[in-house]
Parts: structure tokens; C-alpha cells; sequence
């Protein structure tokens, strides 16, 4: 049985309704999220969070409760669960200003926010319906957390003068208070939707990453771990950086949570990241790596078509085996699915590089960085605009690029290793030494015939000449033939 309000979500309760209908469990309502806070207060009986879950032909996951006619809430409560991970409120933005004519790009970035945030996989976000019953009010933080059962609270601040606007954000822990994260943002006044789409792009972009960060540091001290708990630290050991101990130890915790439940989507994709960036290391098992990637990869997509993020991984795996274009193509296919998905604008820029493009790749990684300037793999994103660079001879540019990510991350070797092809083509063959030594410990593996075989990513003959020149770089630094 099922009930729905008329006209949620854009028109499509009819459609909604009967879908809720196939999936409820005999004896049960299935409600969506608006419905069912509209009638929370009247209800009595006992409630179940089937999470955000994805509805034949309706575009976007609905959070779907499930109530057990016949058996209260009394009853129930004995058995409550904590708050679902990931799960957040954003609560409406505080206009500073006063302004009245300030209120909806105010309250569009916490409505935008509260959508971008709600794509984050196995993520539960409040709905702005909801959240914004709060608006105006002055309510504990972690009173809201108990009334939504939620484990986050994000709020925010902006204040704009004539020429520029200011944006607080801060991320508290609703079960203690504590603050978790803050970000300020302060910019010159544009144009007010593209500086919308950039806020909420770049908050989504760090939250991802902070929200995946503290659920693994949860997971530490979880006395009985599930799949969820060890997909979160395979995310975190990722996001240390791509050296081969990191991904190994990730791949570790994304077969662990596959034991415990094979189907999980989350951990299948975990896996096949880990796959495609072993592969990029140029090991003796590339080949294999990228093979069960994309075996994994169709899978996961035969599942969820619509995952923004299998596309994106599916991308990197077609690039490295010289399908490009095929590549690329999948990277719009991503941005189509989550516009604020920035690490496929870098593949992009990436992809570009082996079609003998090398020139149009800084743009593609500078959108990369607009959108999400803090980024994981944003050193990464430096050191293939870096690599760009290179290629075309544009050493200066390349040389300060290369600085940059290592700067942000000691820990990306192919950085050193072109730093070192750089400085060595300079003829500053000491300090070329230097950054190769570095380079080779943290990838012992890297050889330039290694790095030939990796040509495989692309037969266009200009990339193939450009590559020529950073190869000798490396064999004058000191990296090894074979």
C-alpha cells in the first residue's frame, strides 16, 4: 500500500506513487521523504529509513520511508538505530546582509547545496522542505540532529557588500557539537548564477571528500565493521595519495567489504578505481589491472547506469588502453549526470594530451580547479597540466606547475619524475637527480621502457613525438632503462 502528496516532485507523484507501491513490503506504506514529513506528527506508527533509493524511471534517488501498519511507534523505538552515515542536513543560509532582494540567491544556494550533496553515494541529505522549517530560527544544532536523526548539520553564512561576496560555511557533528570543517570563500560580485553554481560546486566537491574522511575515522573505532564502514577507509586511503602503498591498502579494505556483501556498489566501484590507478603506476600487472577494472565497471554500471562516477572510472580505463575518444565520451556522459564532477573536466584535459592536443589541456584542468580548488587529486590535475606543458615546450610554465603539486602532494611520483626530465633537458643535472631519487621511491617500479610500453594509450604521432623529448629528460636524469 502507499500513499503520496499531489504534485511532489515536479509533477511526477502519480508516477512516484506507483512506484512506491511495487517496492513496499506486505503490512507496509511506503511514503516519500515530503509526504512523510508532512504527516510525521500524526503518525503512530512505528517507522523505518529505507534510505535514498532509486525508483524505476524517476530520475533522481527518493528517500523512502516504510511504516508497519498495526504496529506503533512505542514499539518500535526499542529497536531504534543510530543516524544513517552520511547523513546530513544543510540548514537555509543566514543572509547577513538584510537584504531582501539578497533572499534567493541565499536561499538557492542551500536548496542547490542540498541537491549536489544528495548525489554523494549512500549519502542521506534532508530535504529542503524540511530543512527549511528551521529558517530564522535559532534551534541547538544537536536538538536538530535527534528531531532528523541525523549525524551532520552544515550551515552557512553569506553576506554580500557592493562589490563582493562573502560565504561562511561550517560543518558540526550533531551528536557532540563539534566542529568538523569550515570554509570561507570571499569574491568579487559577477554574475550572481555563476557564483551560485561555483559556491555550491566547490562546497559539494570538499564536503564529498570531508563527509567520506570522518566516517572512516568512525569506522576505526567501530567494534563490528560492515561493507559501508570499510568502502569508507578504502575512499580515505585513496585520497592519501597515488602511491602503490595507499591503493594497496585501499584495494584491501574494497575486497573486505566485497566478502561481506558481494553486490555492493560502492565497494565494486572502490575496486576499480583502485584497479585503474595501479595500472597507471606501469607495473608488470597493468594490463590485468585495467582488464578486471572494466570487468568490475560493468557490473556496477549494468546496476546503476546512471552513476556519474562509473562513468567517469570507466573513462580513465578506456584512455589508458588508446581508446580516447571513447574516453572522453564517457566524461560527458559523467558531467551530463553531476555538472560539478570536476575530476572528469581533468580527464578530460587529460584525454587531450594523447590525441596530440596538449595545448588545450590547461583549460580543461583550469575548470577542474575552479570547481573544485581543494581537491584530493587536484596536485594530480597540476602535474598533468605540468606534463602538457612539457610536452609542448612551454618549460617555464611547466616547471611552475610541476612545483605547485608537489607542493600540495610530496607523494605524486610522476610529478618528481617530470620535474626531474625538466631540469634535466635544462641542464641542471644535479638537482634532475634529485627529483628522479624521489620519483623512484615512491614508484621503484618506474622504468622508461615501462614507460614506452605505456605508449599504448595513444598511436597519434604527434603525442608519440612530443613524449620522445620527456623520455630522453628522464634517461638524463637518471631514471633507468629498464
Amino acid at each position: 500500500m502507499v500513499e503520496e502528496s499531489d504534485g511532489d516532485l515536479m509533477g511526477d507523484g502519480v508516477n512516484i506513487a506507483a512506484r512506491l507501491e511495487g517496492i513496499a513490503a506486505p503490512g507496509t506504506i511506503c511514503l516519500s521523504e515530503q509526504a512523510y514529513w508532512q504527516v510525521k506528527s500524526r503518525l503512530d506508527l512505528a517507522v523505518s529509513d529505507l534510505g535514498a533509493t532509486q525508483l524505476k524511471n524517476i530520475a533522481e534517488p527518493i528517500r523512502v520511508y516504510s511504516l508497519e501498519v498495526g504496529r506503533t511507534a512505542q514499539v518500535k523505538q526499542a529497536a531504534a538505530s543510530t543516524p544513517p552515515r552520511l547523513s546530513v542536513v544543510v540548514l537555509p543560509f543566514a543572509n547577513l546582509g538584510g537584504d531582501p532582494e539578497q533572499e534567493y540567491f541565499v536561499d538557492g544556494v542551500s536548496e542547490s547545496l542540498t541537491t549536489d550533496l544528495s548525489r554523494i553515494s549512500g549519502s542521506f541529505v534532508i530535504g529542503r522542505n524540511t530543512a527549511f522549517t528551521y529558517k530564522g530560527k535559532h534551534v541547538d544544532l544537536k536538538q536538530i540532529g535527534r528531531e532528523l536523526n541525523v549525524r551532520y548539520v552544515l550551515e552557512g553564512s553569506i553576506q554580500r557588500t557592493s562589490n563582493r561576496l562573502r560565504v561562511n560555511v561550517q560543518l558540526i557533528d550533531a551528536e557532540n557539537g563539534a566542529h568538523l570543517w569550515a570554509e570561507r570563500f570571499d569574491k568579487p560580485v559577477v554574475d550572481l548564477f555563476d557564483m551560485q553554481d561555483e559556491i555550491v560546486a566547490r562546497l559539494a566537491n570538499q564536503l564529498g571528500a570531508q563527509l567520506v574522511a570522518v566516517e572512516a575515522r568512525r569506522a576505526q573505532h567501530a567494534p563490528h565493521l560492515d561493507s559501508m564502514d570499510l568502502y569508507f577507509q578504502g575512499v580515505a586511503c585513496l585520497n592519501k595519495g597515488s602511491v602503490p602503498e595507499h591503493v594497496a591498502q585501499a584495494s584491501e579494505f574494497f575486497e573486505r567489504a566485497l566478502a561481506l556483501d558481494p553486490s555492493d556498489v560502492d565497494a565494486l566501484l572502490g575496486s576499480a578505481f583502485a584497479d585503474v590507478t595501479r595500472a597507471g603506476f606501469l607495473g608488470s600487472d597493468r594490463d590485468a589491472a585495467l582488464s578486471r577494472a572494466e570487468g568490475t565497471l560493468t557490473k556496477v554500471l549494468s546496476s546503476v547506469p546512471d552513476h556519474a562516477l562509473a562513468h567517469l572510472c570507466l573513462a580513465h580505463a578506456q584512455i589508458q588502453t588508446n581508446r580516447v575518444a571513447r574516453g572522453i565520451a564517457e566524461c560527458e556522459r559523467a558531467l551530463a549526470l553531476n555538472p560539478n564532477l570536476a575530476a572528469a573536466h581533468a580527464a578530460v584535459g587529460w584525454a587531450k594530451i594523447f590525441l596530440g592536443r596538449a595545448d588545450e589541456t590547461e583549460g580543461h584542468i583550469k575548470e577542474a580547479l575552479r570547481l573544485s580548488p581543494r581537491d584530493t587529486f587536484a596536485h594530480s590535475w597540476m602535474a598533468g597540466a605540468g606534463f602538457a606543458k612539457l610536452l609542448i615546450g612551454a618549460d617555464e610554465e611547466a616547471l611552475a606547475l610541476l612545483h605547485r603539486a608537489i607542493e600540495t602532494n610530496r607523494n605524486n611520483e610522476r610529478a618528481h619524475l617530470w620535474l626531474a626530465a625538466l631540469l634535466a633537458l635544462a641542464g641542471q643535472q644535479e638537482q634532475a637527480r634529485a627529483a628522479a631519487d624521489v620519483g623512484l621511491r615512491l614508484n621503484p617500479s618506474f622504468t622508461i621502457s615501462r614507460a614506452r610500453v605505456a605508449g599504448a594509450l595513444s598511436d597519434n604521432p604527434t603525442y608519440l613525438a612530443q613524449r620522445e623529448r620527456v623520455l630522453e629528460g628522464m634517461r638524463m636524469a637518471g631514471v633507468p632503462e629498464t
